[in-house]
């Protein structure tokens, strides 16, 4: 660690929260306008479309992750951070001005390029200060105060909603990004001038391999995709499901956020586990509670025909992907652990292949929804399985292997 060697956790947890805020504010602000969107942009009433703004924003995301990790290796954490924020402004106010729908995807795909910069570097961040179990619980933390976010956005877009056009929601995304990089001058520099690494092919070619030849991150990564694939169709596709499925569309933005308090009660109560059990016996018991709660929805749905009362499966959903969410800092904080001082490195290949994949795999459950929630309940049972799977295997493998190094402490 570089200048911010002082710095106290609660000033890591705010700096990293507000930064995950302005990542997730793309996703979480565009659902309430979606309908007011269609229009102005070229779409039919009702199109399922529209959903393509959040699957390109998470496409630009990945498409980030491989080109900000070596850069900010090289260059820092905080300079990479203030360039990705001036991409993401670019994409906001090209998505606030779209008047086509080819235009909209296009801007969006540019701010899901610059926010991708911000969630990279979060990880980074959070490697260049902590390692282990410790950063798993910081990353917890981390994440409990970053739900603020889903809580307030969608009802702040509801507010904007209510006075203005869907323009001025987007606009918004121009303020945090001011906001992020002022506040890049005074957090400081994380990464140790030694600590940096030429940007050049043949030590960053070597940097790739000894990642992807490390069994252990690999398998926390695999973990990762499938449990975040399952985790990412209730992002994108929550909305659809009260629109189409219960002609709830009008209680979307209260009810959303007000799933995001027990995320945020869990990521805090999480770590008290993690420093007693270990992050990867937490990460076991919690992704096989998501298992079998998203059994018991399956066996709910098919037995109602596809369509469980509402109560039931908007409880029961928001459960088990409350559990499926503390799964994330886990898989990560445990791939990242052998990486060392190859932290932005690895972090982007973790995020290139996990928001990529994932993305895809949310999107294939998504395009079968329709007027039941049967394929969702399915894409969830499935993919935690397999996500468990891979968590299990990576339990059994030794902390150093082949292509890892140890990690600094």
């Amino acid at each position: 660690m570089a200048e911010t060697r002082g710095s106290t956790d609660w000033r890591v947890v705010a700096f990293l929260a507000s930064v995950s805020i302005s990542v997730a504010y793309g996703i979480d602000a565009s659902l309430p306008a979606f309908d007011e969107m269609r229009p102005d942009v070229g779409l039919p009433l009702g199109s399922n479309r529209i959903t393509l703004a959040i699957t390109v924003y998470f496409l630009g995301m990945a498409g980030g992750q491989i080109v900000y990790g070596p850069i900010s290796d090289r260059f820092g954490r905080m300079a990479t951070l203030r360039a990705g924020m001036a991409i993401y402004a670019a994409g906001a106010a090209g998505s606030m001005l779209a008047t086509d729908f080819g235009f909209l995807l296009a801007s969006r795909t540019v701010w899901g390029l610059g926010a991708s910069a911000g969630s990279l570097m979060n990880l980074a961040i959070l490697r260049d200060l902590y390692a282990g179990d410790r950063m798993a619980r910081m990353m917890s933390t981390v994440s409990a105060v970053f739900l603020v976010g889903p809580v307030v956005t969608p009802l702040v877009a509801e507010g904007i909603l209510r006075t203005a056009s869907w323009r001025w929601v987007y606009a918004v995304g121009l303020l945090l990004a001011m906001v992020i990089t002022a506040w890049t001058t005074r957090f400081g520099e994380t990464l140790a001038p030694e600590d940096r690494r030429p940007l050049q092919a043949g030590p960053t070619l070597d940097a790739f391999r000894r990642v992807v030849t490390c069994r252990r991150t690999v398998l926390y990564a695999m973990t990762l995709l499938f449990v975040d694939g399952a985790f990412l169709v209730f992002l994108g596709s929550t909305h659809q499901v009260f629109e189409v499925v219960y002609d709830r569309a009008d209680q979307f933005a209260v009810l959303f956020a007000a799933s995001a308090v027990p995320f945020a009660a869990a990521f805090m109560l999480v770590n008290p586990a993690i420093r007693r059990w270990g992050a990867h016996r937490v990460g076991l018991s919690v992704l096989t509670s998501a298992i079998l709660l998203g059994i018991v929805l399956l066996g709910l749905t098919l037995a109602a025909a596809g369509v469980p009362g509402f109560w039931t499966w908007f409880t029961i959903q928001v459960a088990g992907n409350m559990f499926l969410a503390l799964v994330t800092p886990v898989a990560l904080s445990l791939a990242l652990e052998p990486m060392g001082e190859l932290a932005g490195t690895a972090s982007g290949i973790l995020g290139l292949s996990a928001i990529s994949a994932a993305s895809l795999l949310a999107a294939l459950v998504g395009m079968q929804l329709g007027t039941t929630t049967t394929p969702w309940a399915v894409g969830f049972v499935v993919y935690a399985t397999i996500g468990l799977g891979f968590l299990v295997a990576a339990g059994r493998t030794p902390e150093q292997d082949p292509g890892s190094r140890p990690a600094p402490t």
